[in-house]
Protein backbone atom coordinates (compact mmCIF):
# COMPACT_ATOMS: atom_id res chain seq x y z
CA UNK A 1 0.00 0.00 0.00
CA UNK A 2 1.60 3.39 -1.15
CA UNK A 3 2.32 6.24 1.66
CA UNK A 4 2.93 8.57 -1.29
CA UNK A 5 1.23 11.48 -2.43
CA UNK A 6 1.90 14.10 -5.75
CA UNK A 7 1.22 17.78 -6.06
CA UNK A 8 1.64 19.34 -9.78
CA UNK A 9 0.72 23.18 -10.24
CA UNK A 10 1.09 23.74 -14.34
CA UNK A 11 1.57 26.92 -15.03
CA UNK A 12 2.06 29.17 -18.47
CA UNK A 13 6.21 29.38 -17.19
CA UNK A 14 6.73 26.03 -15.47
CA UNK A 15 5.11 23.76 -13.41
CA UNK A 16 5.74 22.79 -10.30
CA UNK A 17 6.11 18.88 -8.68
CA UNK A 18 6.24 17.97 -5.21
CA UNK A 19 6.40 14.16 -4.31
CA UNK A 20 5.40 13.81 -0.13
CA UNK A 21 4.35 11.43 2.32
CA UNK A 22 0.61 11.22 3.41
CA UNK A 23 1.30 11.67 6.57
CA UNK A 24 5.05 12.63 6.44
CA UNK A 25 7.58 15.50 4.85
CA UNK A 26 7.94 16.32 1.18
CA UNK A 27 10.35 13.72 -0.35
CA UNK A 28 11.46 15.80 -3.81
CA UNK A 29 10.30 18.93 -5.29
CA UNK A 30 11.47 19.41 -9.02
CA UNK A 31 10.62 22.39 -11.85
CA UNK A 32 10.12 21.46 -15.21
CA UNK A 33 8.67 23.04 -18.36
CA UNK A 34 5.42 24.49 -18.57
CA UNK A 35 2.29 22.85 -18.62
CA UNK A 36 -0.37 25.02 -19.01
CA UNK A 37 -3.57 23.71 -21.46
CA UNK A 38 -3.85 25.96 -24.36
CA UNK A 39 -6.23 24.95 -27.07
CA UNK A 40 -5.10 22.24 -29.09
CA UNK A 41 -2.25 21.38 -26.54
CA UNK A 42 -4.16 19.20 -24.24
CA UNK A 43 -2.63 16.53 -24.71
CA UNK A 44 1.66 18.22 -25.11
CA UNK A 45 0.12 19.50 -21.14
CA UNK A 46 -0.85 15.76 -20.03
CA UNK A 47 2.72 14.27 -21.51
CA UNK A 48 4.94 16.79 -19.86
CA UNK A 49 2.88 16.32 -16.60
CA UNK A 50 3.45 12.46 -16.62
CA UNK A 51 7.05 12.98 -17.65
CA UNK A 52 7.83 15.52 -14.62
CA UNK A 53 6.04 13.20 -12.13
CA UNK A 54 8.22 10.31 -12.96
CA UNK A 55 11.01 12.47 -12.92
CA UNK A 56 9.86 13.61 -8.84
CA UNK A 57 9.06 10.17 -8.15
CA UNK A 58 12.70 9.17 -9.19
CA UNK A 59 14.28 12.33 -7.36
CA UNK A 60 12.51 11.06 -4.44
CA UNK A 61 14.19 7.34 -5.05
CA UNK A 62 10.45 6.10 -5.34
CA UNK A 63 10.53 5.05 -8.90
CA UNK A 64 7.96 2.41 -9.58
CA UNK A 65 6.07 3.44 -6.72
CA UNK A 66 2.41 4.03 -7.27
CA UNK A 67 1.56 7.26 -5.19
CA UNK A 68 -2.16 6.97 -3.71
CA UNK A 69 -3.35 9.91 -4.97
CA UNK A 70 -1.99 13.07 -7.21
CA UNK A 71 -3.48 16.17 -7.03
CA UNK A 72 -2.83 18.51 -10.73
CA UNK A 73 -3.57 21.82 -10.30
CA UNK A 74 -3.26 23.21 -13.94
CA UNK A 75 -4.07 26.57 -15.89
CA UNK A 76 -6.28 26.45 -18.61
CA UNK A 77 -9.12 24.44 -17.41
CA UNK A 78 -11.54 26.47 -15.59
CA UNK A 79 -14.33 25.71 -18.76
CA UNK A 80 -16.22 22.60 -18.71
CA UNK A 81 -14.60 21.33 -22.24
CA UNK A 82 -11.29 21.70 -21.16
CA UNK A 83 -11.28 20.16 -17.92
CA UNK A 84 -13.45 17.36 -19.20
CA UNK A 85 -10.52 16.73 -22.28
CA UNK A 86 -7.58 17.36 -20.08
CA UNK A 87 -8.77 15.06 -17.10
CA UNK A 88 -9.44 12.48 -19.78
CA UNK A 89 -6.02 12.56 -20.75
CA UNK A 90 -4.72 12.37 -17.19
CA UNK A 91 -7.02 9.30 -16.71
CA UNK A 92 -4.90 7.56 -20.00
CA UNK A 93 -1.75 8.08 -18.09
CA UNK A 94 -3.41 6.18 -14.84
CA UNK A 95 -0.54 8.24 -12.57
CA UNK A 96 -1.98 7.25 -8.96
CA UNK A 97 -4.82 5.61 -7.46
CA UNK A 98 -6.91 8.57 -6.85
CA UNK A 99 -6.95 11.83 -9.57
CA UNK A 100 -7.89 15.41 -8.47
CA UNK A 101 -7.49 18.00 -11.64
CA UNK A 102 -8.62 21.61 -10.18
CA UNK A 103 -7.49 24.90 -12.06
CA UNK A 104 -3.97 26.40 -11.15
CA UNK A 105 -5.73 29.17 -9.31
CA UNK A 106 -7.73 26.67 -6.97
CA UNK A 107 -4.91 25.31 -5.36
CA UNK A 108 -3.52 28.33 -5.13
CA UNK A 109 -6.57 29.16 -3.34
CA UNK A 110 -6.52 26.38 -0.58
CA UNK A 111 -3.16 27.23 0.02
CA UNK A 112 -3.88 31.08 0.74
CA UNK A 113 -6.66 30.31 2.62
CA UNK A 114 -7.75 26.79 3.43
CA UNK A 115 -11.66 26.68 3.65
CA UNK A 116 -11.71 30.36 4.82
CA UNK A 117 -12.92 33.38 2.53
CA UNK A 118 -10.79 35.18 0.38
CA UNK A 119 -9.83 36.39 -2.91
CA UNK A 120 -7.13 35.50 -4.41
CA UNK A 121 -4.83 37.06 -7.77
CA UNK A 122 -2.55 35.07 -9.66
CA UNK A 123 -0.42 36.90 -12.44
CA UNK A 124 2.50 35.28 -14.03
CA UNK A 125 2.17 34.68 -17.60
CA UNK A 126 -1.82 34.65 -17.49
CA UNK A 127 -3.51 36.60 -15.08
CA UNK A 128 -6.93 35.39 -13.12
CA UNK A 129 -8.85 35.87 -9.84
CA UNK A 130 -10.44 32.86 -7.93
CA UNK A 131 -12.76 33.87 -4.11
CA UNK A 132 -14.43 32.64 -1.59
CA UNK A 133 -17.23 34.23 -0.11
CA UNK A 134 -18.38 34.21 3.75
CA UNK A 135 -20.81 31.48 2.76
CA UNK A 136 -18.68 29.13 0.70
CA UNK A 137 -19.39 30.46 -2.63
CA UNK A 138 -17.28 30.34 -5.14
CA UNK A 139 -16.14 32.69 -8.51
CA UNK A 140 -13.65 33.48 -10.54
CA UNK A 141 -13.34 36.27 -12.52
CA UNK A 142 -10.99 36.53 -15.70
CA UNK A 143 -8.52 33.73 -16.54
CA UNK A 144 -9.86 34.04 -20.46
CA UNK A 145 -6.31 33.19 -22.23
CA UNK A 146 -3.87 35.25 -23.79
CA UNK A 147 -6.02 35.94 -27.26
CA UNK A 148 -9.07 37.14 -25.11
CA UNK A 149 -8.20 38.35 -21.90
CA UNK A 150 -5.21 37.75 -19.15
CA UNK A 151 -5.19 41.63 -18.92
CA UNK A 152 -2.53 42.59 -16.37
CA UNK A 153 -0.37 39.56 -17.05
CA UNK A 154 3.13 38.82 -18.46
CA UNK A 155 2.04 38.07 -21.55
CA UNK A 156 -0.59 41.16 -22.06
CA UNK A 157 2.29 43.61 -20.80
CA UNK A 158 4.71 42.16 -23.38
CA UNK A 159 1.87 42.33 -26.15
CA UNK A 160 1.25 46.49 -25.59
CA UNK A 161 4.81 46.56 -25.26
CA UNK A 162 5.48 45.73 -28.73
CA UNK A 163 2.58 48.34 -29.62
CA UNK A 164 3.83 51.03 -27.38
CA UNK A 165 7.49 50.39 -29.48
CA UNK A 166 6.06 50.50 -32.84
CA UNK A 167 3.53 53.42 -32.04
CA UNK A 168 6.83 55.22 -30.60
CA UNK A 169 8.63 54.66 -33.87
CA UNK A 170 6.16 55.93 -35.75
CA UNK A 171 5.57 59.07 -34.05
CA UNK A 172 2.66 59.05 -32.49
CA UNK A 173 3.31 58.01 -29.20
CA UNK A 174 6.54 60.45 -27.11
CA UNK A 175 9.65 58.49 -27.32
CA UNK A 176 10.31 55.63 -24.90
CA UNK A 177 13.19 54.24 -24.18
CA UNK A 178 11.35 50.54 -24.54
CA UNK A 179 12.77 50.99 -28.12
CA UNK A 180 16.21 50.53 -27.47
CA UNK A 181 16.15 47.86 -24.43
CA UNK A 182 13.13 45.27 -26.55
CA UNK A 183 15.48 46.03 -29.71
CA UNK A 184 18.31 44.96 -27.68
CA UNK A 185 16.88 42.40 -25.69
CA UNK A 186 15.13 40.40 -28.89
CA UNK A 187 18.99 41.20 -31.20
CA UNK A 188 17.00 42.74 -33.54
CA UNK A 189 18.46 45.73 -35.49
CA UNK A 190 15.22 47.82 -36.29
CA UNK A 191 11.73 47.85 -35.61
CA UNK A 192 10.27 46.71 -38.68
CA UNK A 193 12.13 43.14 -37.42
CA UNK A 194 9.54 43.14 -34.97
CA UNK A 195 6.69 42.35 -36.92
CA UNK A 196 8.25 38.54 -37.43
CA UNK A 197 9.66 38.59 -34.18
CA UNK A 198 6.15 39.04 -32.94
CA UNK A 199 4.02 36.90 -35.41
CA UNK A 200 6.20 34.43 -34.36
CA UNK A 201 6.24 34.53 -30.30
CA UNK A 202 4.83 32.43 -28.17
CA UNK A 203 3.53 33.19 -25.27
CA UNK A 204 5.86 32.79 -22.73
CA UNK A 205 8.42 34.83 -24.94
CA UNK A 206 5.64 38.03 -25.29
CA UNK A 207 5.83 37.25 -21.18
CA UNK A 208 9.44 37.45 -20.66
CA UNK A 209 9.09 41.16 -22.05
CA UNK A 210 7.25 41.80 -18.99
CA UNK A 211 10.74 42.18 -16.63
CA UNK A 212 11.97 44.05 -19.02
CA UNK A 213 9.21 46.55 -19.20
CA UNK A 214 9.74 47.10 -15.63
CA UNK A 215 13.18 47.63 -15.85
CA UNK A 216 12.95 50.58 -18.06
CA UNK A 217 9.71 51.73 -15.78
CA UNK A 218 12.38 51.86 -12.67
CA UNK A 219 14.34 54.52 -14.73
CA UNK A 220 11.45 56.73 -15.38
CA UNK A 221 10.68 55.97 -18.54
CA UNK A 222 6.73 57.66 -18.78
CA UNK A 223 5.85 55.57 -21.15
CA UNK A 224 6.99 52.05 -19.53
CA UNK A 225 5.22 53.63 -16.20
CA UNK A 226 1.93 54.31 -18.12
CA UNK A 227 1.63 50.80 -19.35
CA UNK A 228 2.25 49.42 -15.93
CA UNK A 229 -0.29 51.51 -14.23
CA UNK A 230 -2.65 50.26 -16.64
CA UNK A 231 -1.56 46.66 -16.47
CA UNK A 232 -2.26 47.21 -12.33
CA UNK A 233 -5.57 48.56 -12.34
CA UNK A 234 -6.51 46.10 -14.88
CA UNK A 235 -5.35 43.72 -12.33
CA UNK A 236 -6.81 45.75 -9.26
CA UNK A 237 -10.41 45.58 -11.34
CA UNK A 238 -10.24 41.63 -11.11
CA UNK A 239 -10.16 41.95 -7.37
CA UNK A 240 -13.03 44.54 -7.22
CA UNK A 241 -15.51 42.78 -9.46
CA UNK A 242 -15.05 39.63 -7.16
CA UNK A 243 -15.11 41.90 -3.61
CA UNK A 244 -18.89 42.75 -5.23
CA UNK A 245 -20.00 39.62 -5.80
CA UNK A 246 -18.52 38.15 -2.97
CA UNK A 247 -18.97 40.36 -0.48
CA UNK A 248 -21.59 42.22 -1.37
CA UNK A 249 -19.41 46.26 -1.01
CA UNK A 250 -15.61 46.30 -1.98
CA UNK A 251 -15.44 48.60 1.55
CA UNK A 252 -16.08 45.27 3.38
CA UNK A 253 -12.85 43.38 5.33
CA UNK A 254 -11.83 41.00 2.68
CA UNK A 255 -8.54 38.58 2.71
CA UNK A 256 -7.03 39.40 -0.13
CA UNK A 257 -3.61 36.84 -1.42
CA UNK A 258 -1.49 37.28 -4.80
CA UNK A 259 0.36 35.24 -6.67
CA UNK A 260 2.51 34.78 -9.26
CA UNK A 261 5.27 35.34 -10.89
CA UNK A 262 4.79 38.98 -11.12
CA UNK A 263 3.62 39.25 -7.45
CA UNK A 264 6.59 38.30 -6.12
CA UNK A 265 7.01 40.40 -2.87
CA UNK A 266 8.61 43.79 -3.69
CA UNK A 267 7.78 44.02 -6.89
CA UNK A 268 7.16 46.56 -8.67
CA UNK A 269 3.55 45.37 -10.10
CA UNK A 270 3.08 44.26 -7.03
CA UNK A 271 3.46 47.84 -5.42
CA UNK A 272 1.71 49.29 -7.80
CA UNK A 273 -1.27 46.69 -7.07
CA UNK A 274 -0.99 47.36 -3.43
CA UNK A 275 -1.49 51.01 -4.04
CA UNK A 276 -4.22 51.11 -6.20
CA UNK A 277 -6.60 48.66 -3.95
CA UNK A 278 -6.08 51.15 -0.99
CA UNK A 279 -8.73 53.47 -3.22
CA UNK A 280 -10.04 51.01 -5.16
CA UNK A 281 -11.00 48.01 -2.66
CA UNK A 282 -10.90 49.94 0.62
CA UNK A 283 -11.71 47.20 2.85
CA UNK A 284 -9.04 44.84 1.13
CA UNK A 285 -6.64 43.27 3.75
CA UNK A 286 -3.60 42.16 1.97
CA UNK A 287 -1.59 39.13 3.10
CA UNK A 288 2.07 39.59 3.17
CA UNK A 289 2.49 35.69 3.28
CA UNK A 290 3.64 33.53 0.17
CA UNK A 291 1.04 31.64 -1.66
CA UNK A 292 2.73 28.51 -2.78
CA UNK A 293 0.44 26.42 -5.22
CA UNK A 294 2.42 22.98 -5.20
CA UNK A 295 1.43 23.06 -1.41
CA UNK A 296 -2.01 23.57 -1.57
CA UNK A 297 -2.08 20.85 -4.01
CA UNK A 298 -0.59 18.07 -1.57
CA UNK A 299 -2.93 19.30 0.98
CA UNK A 300 -5.86 18.70 -1.71
CA UNK A 301 -3.91 14.90 -2.49
CA UNK A 302 -4.13 13.97 1.37
CA UNK A 303 -7.97 14.90 1.82
CA UNK A 304 -8.24 12.12 -1.13
CA UNK A 305 -6.26 9.64 0.23
CA UNK A 306 -8.33 6.69 2.53
CA UNK A 307 -8.57 6.58 5.93
CA UNK A 308 -6.37 2.98 6.21
CA UNK A 309 -3.87 4.60 3.81
CA UNK A 310 -3.65 7.41 6.18
CA UNK A 311 -3.18 5.28 9.18
CA UNK A 312 -0.36 3.14 7.24
CA UNK A 313 1.56 5.89 6.27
Amino acid sequence: MSTLVVGVDGGGSKTQVVVAGVNGPDLASIIGSPSAVRPGQITKSADTIARLVGEALEAAGKTGERPSAICIGVAGVGRDAEFAAFFAEMQDRDLADELVVLPDAVVALEDAFGDDAGILLIAGTGSVCFGRSPTGKLARCGGWGPFCGDEGSGAWIGRRALSVVTASSDGREPETALVGALLNSLSLSKVEELVAWGAAATVQQLAQLAPLVVSVAATGDLRANSLLAMAAEELVLHIRTLARDLFVDERAAIPVAVAGGLMQPGSFLRKLVEHRLRSSVPGALVRHESVVPVRGAIRVARRSVSPAQVDAG
